[in-house]
């Protein structure tokens, strides 16, 4: 404490009494300053402007010197003019190499930004796609987002808790010691006798310094300020004294208000002051102290980063439990998850090979839980499906051994009675009527049994799985026009006639001619049987990997439902009508099996009253797959105002029939102008008739 008196020097070099006469009655000394410290600034002062007057006289000598010799004045002069004149160039030279350089960053930042979003792009669908795939993903992600939530709300919870009884036990304690300290401070101060300015500057200090309680560790800090607008006595020499380079700066002016307009009570408030390079939280507590007549504010600071230290370390303790714990639960909800979806996904894996055909696959049953006894009704049910599978599997061989089997057998004595009843077709003019008509009535149902049989001969070898492509590059459009050639005693008794719309030249495909003409001659029976009479339309079309057939009649058309079934095992759209050609009910599923084997589409359309439109579409070379169909599946002349009256109807491969509907092609206007008559139409199109 001795030393530490000794160390202040300023009062030493002035007259106590001089400052409060050269400085009036209302003069005030600067704060925490000794009175020899503004003669020394003053001199400081005096040297600096002694020096700059020093400097100017040798600057304005230097000048006289020069001006003798200052004749190159001119040229000076036209060196400036010059550079000035030559800053507009230089400043638009500077801009646009700065627009370069930040067109440059830009297209920097922007390359990297696209090199970027893709990868968080994929990121992103890689997560969202795991997400809805992984059911053991979605469980432990979900279990490790709600664990830090509620670690995160515990945590806070717990360090709100942990800080504030920290804080209120240290502020009870600075409560306290400050009570006691500005109690000797005022008790010390009532019972000095001291009357010169040494004497009071000491006792300040080393009341002050008392309170401090410097040693290893400061206790406390301090600001001792006289109040502001009061009367200076004469012999007040301290104004401000304030520990540790401190100033009445870190006090908060809410606190210095309270303290100013309160009696003796006592205040507080948190601040911060600086220590060294770093600032410390603290708490504040404020009182006043009167010394020989003059009003002073004693704040004591009072440093919690020891309090602050210990919350840091605690909450670092949480942080790291609370990590740990999360990849304790994260963990933990991988390994149960685990055991509950590794079953699962067993049992979608060994679902999937059943699917396939596999029926001899099973699940691996461990233990007696509830997995278990799900694994073991999984295997109870596989067995049941596959017993019923090999049963349904056996008896459909059955049936289709007996269909081949008494179709085989029936051709013998098919042919057997189908000569008899061509003799007796033969010789009907010599029979009475009666025996005339059973005659032609016979041989007409043998020809109808005969077809029925053949067949069901071709469905028997479709089930089998034998029937095989003899596929050949044929002229579809040559194909068509016999098909039509064959059909016409038909169409030419039902009085129909029928037009082929197709481009110049041919359209060679890879097809079977053999299958292919059975699926048109199919087709165009069926139109002109339900034809009534009216004109039957075949339009030929091609791209660049597909050929379409559209066969198109303006008959009783087909309703929605019946154009779902049409393709169907002997299904029929009115059982009651009778049949006079083919009858079988197999013709539209013979020709699905034959278009299944192209790898093409087979389609139909129908519309109640204005006729039905049925597409085929094959690809140009086998292998090829169909994309797109070269002719529109709904007429184009027919206008549809409601989706309820029509319908579209892909058999024979598995491409949605909505998804490909065709673009108008020229077929379909051709087939406009034949029906509006315009006899002109097959020149306009570049298409060839056949009646």
């Amino acid at each position: 404490m001795v030393s530490a008196i000794k160390q202040v020097p300023e009062p030493q070099g002035q007259n106590p009494s001089d400052a409060p006469e050269g400085s009036g009655t209302g003069a005030k000394a600067p704060d925490s300053v000794a009175p020899g410290r503004p003669a020394t600034d003053l001199e400081g002062t005096g040297s600096d402007v002694t020096g700059a007057a020093e400097t100017d006289g040798v600057v304005t000598a230097a000048d006289s010197s020069r001006k003798p010799h200052s004749h190159p004045a001119p040229e000076h002069t036209d060196a400036l003019a010059a550079s000035l004149a030559r800053l507009p160039s230089q400043a638009r030279i500077w801009r646009r190499r700065a627009l370069i350089v930040s067109l440059r960053v830009a297209r920097l930042v922007r390359s990297g930004l696209d090199r970027v979003f893709p990868g968080i792009r994929f990121l992103l669908y890689s997560l969202q796609r795991r997400w809805r795939r992984s059911l053991q993903f979605r469980t432990v992600l979900t279990t490790l987002l709600l664990s830090m939530s509620s670690f995160a709300i515990v945590g806070a919870y717990l360090s709100n808790q942990i800080a504030n009884n920290l804080f209120q036990e240290r502020l009870t304690q600075a409560e306290s010691e400050t009570r006691y300290n500005v109690k000797q401070v005022q008790d010390t101060f009532d019972g000095a006798q001291v009357t010169d300015q040494s004497s009071v500057i000491t006792l300040v200090y080393d009341t002050l310094n008392a309170v401090e309680g410097k040693g290893s560790v400061i206790q406390r800090r301090y600001v001792f300020e006289a109040m502001p607008e009061q009367t200076k006595p004469r012999n007040r020499w301290v104004e401000s004294r304030a520990s540790d380079q401190l100033t009445v700066s870190v006090i908060p002016k809410e606190l210095r208000a309270a303290v100013q307009d309160s009696g003796k009570e006592q205040f507080w408030a948190s601040t911060e002051f600086p220590v060294g390079t770093e600032d410390r939280p603290g708490i504040a507590v404020g009182n006043k102290v009167t010394f020989n007549g003059t009003v002073y504010e004693l704040y004591l600071i009072y440093d919690l980063n020891t309090a602050q230290q210990t919350l840091n370390e605690i909450q670092n303790v949480l942080w790291a439990g609370g990590a740990a714990l999360i990849l304790m639960i994260g963990a933990i909800a991988w390994y149960v998850t685990r055991n509950v979806v590794s079953p699962v996904s067993h049992a979608a894996v060994v679902s999937e090979k059943l699917a396939a055909g596999q029926l001899q696959e099973r699940m691996v049953v461990k233990g007696e839980d509830e997995v278990a006894r799900l694994g073991a009704s999984f295997n109870h049910m596989a067995a049941s499906l596959q017993e019923q599978i090999t049963q349904l599997a056996t008896l459909s061989q059955m049936q289709q051994r007996f269909v081949s089997d008494v179709s085989h057998e029936l051709r013998t004595p098919l042919t057997t009675v189908r000569m008899a009843a061509e003799v007796l077709y033969d010789a009907r003019h010599d029979f009475d009527p009666i025996n005339k008509r059973s005659a032609e009535l016979l041989y007409n149902q043998v020809e109808r049994f005969q077809s029925l049989l053949a067949d069901l001969l071709e469905i028997s070898r479709f089930d089998a799985g034998v029937a095989m492509l003899d596929a050949e590059a044929t002229d579809i459009v040559q194909l068509i026009a016999h098909v039509m050639e064959g059909v016409a005693p038909v169409a030419e008794e039902y009085g129909s006639g029928m037009t082929l719309n197709a481009p110049e030249g041919s359209i060679v495909v890879e097809m079977d001619a053999r299958r292919i003409d059975r699926i048109l001659r199919n087709l165009v029976l069926n139109a002109l049987e339900h034809g009534e009479g009216k004109p039957v339309n075949i339009s030929v079309a091609s791209n660049g990997t597909a050929v379409a057939v559209t066969v198109r009649d303006h008959g009783i058309g087909m309703s929605p439902a019946e154009a779902a079934r049409v393709f169907d095992r002997f299904w029929r759209a009115d059982p009651a009508r009778a049949r006079t050609t083919g009858g079988s009910g197999l013709g539209l599923s013979i020709a699905t099996e034959d278009t299944k084997l192209h790898n093409g589409w087979l389609q139909a359309w129908g519309s109640k009253g204005a006729g039905s439109n049925f597409r085929l579409t094959l690809p140009l070379k086998q292998g090829d797959t169909i994309t797109k169909s070269p002719l529109q599946l709904e007429p184009a002349e027919v206008g549809l105002t409601s989706s309820t009256d029509h319908t579209v109807l892909v058999l024979g491969h598995s491409v949605p029939a909505a998804a490909d509907p065709g673009e108008p092609h020229e077929a379909a206007q051709v087939i406009e102008a034949v029906q509006a008559g315009e006899t002109s139409a097959r020149e306009a199109a570049g298409t060839r008739e056949r009646p």
